[in-house]
């Protein structure tokens, strides 16, 4: 395919693949960069992330070392993902942002604030970088603050969101008409008809977390790889609009989490609420107890709500085969039901 950002980022295929925290290492990326996409490592990969969090100056070795396994493991261009840290997460954020300065990375995808933090810094490396935004106002700060492309995270997709709540049917039309460089929509995409429609709605591509979860590379656990196939439509819930506004699976905590938001709780209970343990998370942080141990009641396991358009397990190629290939038949059936002149 020829499009703008395909021609920006030297692959085969509009698809990027999501980042999701803990899960993502280089081997999935690579096997999506070599079938043609742009494969992207996501925060803390590798198994060095698996535990307890290291010191900052470890933490951007291992990250250093993941990078070049990658690079050792495709010869196709790639993304990191840096996310913009808040308190104690700022001196993580700012090492691993100089490790892929000084390691060249070839695309950044930034996310979780504003564009205004690392771009000119990772541009001057000779990065291209892609920033996560929520809004048309976010949008076009980016593109002011020098971003390449932006991806439009909707509400349907998982993980952590943008507080406006707008879907990605709303917002990227929105934003495609706002800013002169290349849109990604992500959220709600799984298939070759998510594909067409986000380019019917004048998306460069797609971006694609939850069905890359459900892939044989991906390092998640297999009991929230069973989740995603398992899941209905109404398998997700969007909760925490006081704290973060997140989507992920049902369980006792988004039950728990819903229930002081409709009692009123205060931003410091939500907060202390989020913090709590229980004796089944052993210490752990809810999203590593999700996708690294596999508690799916009291970990946050981030997947959007097109999970329940998942039926299997594949491997990251053959997602990409299935959109590419399926394309071609969304189109045919479109010619056939729209009326011609």
């Amino acid at each position: 395919m020829k499009n703008r950002l395909c021609e920006l980022f030297g692959i085969r295929y509009p698809i990027v693949q999501a980042p999701m925290a803990y899960i993502t290492w280089a081997d999935l990326a690579a096997a999506v960069s070599n079938a043609g996409g742009l494969g992207t490592m996501g925060p803390n990969p590798g198994p060095g992330f698996q535990e307890e969090m290291p010191p900052v100056e470890q933490a951007g070795e291992l990250l250093r070392r993941e990078i070049r396994r990658l690079r050792d493991m495709t010869r196709h261009p790639f993304a990191v993902n840096f996310t913009i840290g808040r308190g104690k997460q700022i001196p993580y954020s700012d090492r691993f942002v100089e490790v892929g300065c000084e390691e060249r990375v070839p695309v950044a995808i930034v996310s979780m604030g504003s564009s205004a933090v690392y771009t000119e810094k990772l541009k001057a490396a000779g990065c291209k970088v892609l920033h996560a935004v929520g809004a048309v106002k976010h949008a076009v700060k980016a593109q002011a603050d020098g971003v390449d492309a932006v991806v439009c995270e909707g509400y349907e997709g998982g993980g952590h969101l943008g507080g406006e709540e707008l879907t990605t049917m709303v917002m990227v039309p929105q934003v495609v008409d706002a800013v002169d460089i290349p849109v990604v929509a992500g959220g709600g995409i799984a298939d070759a008809r998510g594909l067409v429609a986000a380019l019917a709605l004048g998306a460069d591509g797609v971006y694609m977390g939850t069905r890359f979860m459900a892939t044989k590379e991906c390092f998640v656990h297999p009991n929230v790889k069973r989740a995603v196939v398992e899941a209905t439509d109404t398998s997700t819930v969007a909760f925490g609009r006081m704290v973060m506004l997140s989507r992920s699976l049902k369980n006792k905590y988004t039950e728990g989490h819903m229930a002081l938001e409709a009692k009123g709780a205060t931003f410091d209970q939500m907060r202390d609420f989020e913090r709590s343990g229980t004796p089944e998370l052993k210490g752990r942080r809810r999203t590593a107890a999700a996708n690294v141990d596999g508690n799916l009641e009291w970990g946050t396991v981030g997947m959007g709500a097109i999970a329940g358009l998942i039926k299997e397990v594949a491997g990251a190629a053959d997602v990409i085969q299935a959109l590419m290939e399926g394309s071609p038949k969304v189109m045919k059936r479109l010619q056939e039901v729209l009326p011609s002149r």
